[in-house]
């Protein structure tokens, strides 16, 4: 009898916990399978992590997901190729996620929009900038958050059309994001002022700069102005080394990404004034969007936010927007649901074209000024992403059809 008693209120208490539980309950939560290079590139993707985790807590406390909460199940690739395409499949087929998202350098990137092609499974790029994951290489099943490196050196090549420099020396890291940003302004400063020379090309492997020797080689070819695509260790040593020998004075100096305060803040006093760069003067956006995540933000952590922190919120937030207009979690449903998807984010809306992926975030443009003893941004404007994407037409002839 006791035994019999036991069992009927064992089985009464499951009812009353399957009445009263909602959905997330009943179906479990939709996992996202996360990747990215954590331990090679923490000064930008540990202010990204923190970005998502924000995400995910204001989505699960405003629901879930189409009544579930949402699970972010994330690894570390170690920036190898090889690597991420193991630990995507690990996610697929061990942790059953719903899709993928993240990734940092371009190769990376590159590696994991064809797994997703061969897979057939939605893949959000959030930070990769190479122009190929959406275009020469793009494919029906990869979509890209930031704004891609032809997108951001075109955003610094009107404040360089203004200067008419003629004699241009380029320095940028020997892979992929490097390559894409050299050719971009080659091609896009010729065309706005077809007198210009590009006098010499310093390429250091990445994260292997040898600053004095590519200094001193940039110095001998005299030139007008420099434009750089270095960044994290590889541009703070190319700062320092460019301060002692004097390469910078006197000496007009553009810089992709320089303003993001990853690696803007590590300069400190050593911060090259006056230099153009893209990056988020964070202290000094006064949209309603950016007050918001921003409160948000520092009530969480204690801290400021980098650019890393915006890309972590809005990869999520699209996640999630993309789930829900789909209203499923099938990958055909999902990838029609990225086409035109339009995404709140910090930086304000944005939108995932349909024509090839991209989506619209912009970026600031500004120059490099110190301020009590710290880096900063200043004389800065929002440029709009989709003010800087190539034709449609000229998007047609780069991308492959799906």
């Amino acid at each position: 009898m006791i035994a019999r008693r036991t069992v009927l209120l064992g089985t009464a208490a499951l009812a009353m916990a399957a009445a009263f539980s909602g959905p997330a309950a009943a179906q479990g939560t939709i996992k996202i399978g996360e990747m990215n290079s954590y331990k090679v590139f923490p000064a930008f993707l540990e202010p990204y992590k923190k970005g998502w985790e924000l995400a995910l807590d204001e989505i699960n406390a405003a629901g879930g997901v189409l009544g579930r909460k949402l699970e972010v199940v994330s690894r570390d690739d170690q920036g190898n190729p090889g690597e991420a395409v193991r630990v995507a499949e690990e996610l697929l087929t061990r942790e059953n996620v719903a899709f993928l998202v993240g990734t940092f350098p371009s190769n990376v990137g590159l590696a994991v929009a064809d797994f997703a092609k061969q897979k057939k499974v939605l893949f959000i790029a959030a930070e990769p900038l190479t122009d190929k994951i959406v275009w020469q290489d793009g494919n029906k099943y990869t979509f890209r958050l930031r704004p891609s490196t032809y997108m951001q050196t075109a955003m610094l090549i009107p404040e360089a059309v203004k200067l008419k420099k003629k004699r241009w020396a380029i320095v940028y890291p020997n892979y992929e994001y490097g390559q894409s940003a050299t050719a971009a302004f080659k091609e896009l400063l010729k065309k706005a002022q077809p007198d210009v020379e590009f006098v010499t090309e310093q390429a250091p492997a990445l994260g292997k700069i040898e600053a004095g020797a590519v200094v001193q080689a940039l110095a001998d070819a005299k030139p007008d102005a420099i434009f750089s695509s270095l960044f994290a260790g590889d541009l703070a040593k190319f700062v320092r080394e460019g301060q002692t020998r004097g390469l910078f004075k006197n000496r007009v100096v553009f810089n992709l990404l320089g303003g993001e305060p990853e690696y803007l803040d590590p300069l400190k006093q050593d911060t090259p004034v006056g230099w153009y760069v893209t990056g988020y003067p964070w202290q000094s956006i006064n949209t309603p969007e950016h007050k918001k995540f921003l409160a948000a933000y520092q009530k969480k952590y204690n801290d400021y936010p980098r650019l890393g922190s915006i890309v972590g919120y809005a990869m999520l937030m699209s996640a999630a927007d993309a789930i829900k207009k789909a209203t499923s979690l099938d990958q055909e449903k999902l990838v029609a649901a990225m086409k035109g998807l339009q995404v709140d984010t910090p930086l304000g809306k944005i939108t995932y074209r349909a024509l090839d992926h991209q989506s619209t975030m912009g970026a600031y443009v500004g120059r490099l000024d110190l301020k009590d003893g710290k880096g900063v941004m200043t004389a800065f404007h929002f440029a709009d992403g989709a003010k800087y994407l190539p034709s449609d037409a000229e998007v047609r002839k780069m991308r492959p059809a799906d």
